[in-house]
């Protein structure tokens, strides 16, 4: 690069000297080559295959370890990859759907399950560290 020409001015020039548009296409390697129609099927077959021996060999990060985070985790760890779960909390009991029950919670009286709006009212004072404010909460 010449002292007097700016990397901006050398960027330019460079795509500029390109005026075919199949030579335009070849310097993009990650667009396959053919026909449109075929464009997709072709990189689907060029994709390497992750199939239960070659699982272990990659680490995958989950961020989070909410009701998604946790599940993604618990998801990949069962199909076999090696998983990092990482949270922000000192507990991963801590995440606010888990501590909040997701705001998924119902009192269903189903046969033998013991359940009851007492019970109800008792997971969702836990839920919130002893913190809420009793009468809103039974209402």
């Amino acid at each position: 690069m010449s002292s007097n020409v700016t990397p901006e001015i050398e960027f330019a020039s460079k795509w500029q000297a390109v005026t075919d548009p199949k030579e335009f296409a070849a310097t993009i390697s990650r667009i396959p080559d053919g026909p449109i129609a075929g464009k997709w099927g072709k990189r689907k077959f060029e994709y390497k295959l992750v199939n239960p021996a070659n699982r272990r060999k990659y680490h995958v990060i989950v961020v989070g370890s909410g009701l998604a985070g946790g599940a993604c985790a618990a998801s990949l760890g069962e199909m076999g990859f090696n998983v990092s779960c990482f949270c922000y909390q000192d507990s991963p009991r801590r995440a606010h759907s888990i501590a909040a029950q997701g705001g998924i919670n119902a009192a269903k009286n189903y046969q033998n399950d013991g359940d009851s709006v007492y019970r109800l009212f008792y997971d969702t004072i836990k839920g919130g560290d002893f913190r809420a404010r009793e009468a809103n909460v039974y209402r």
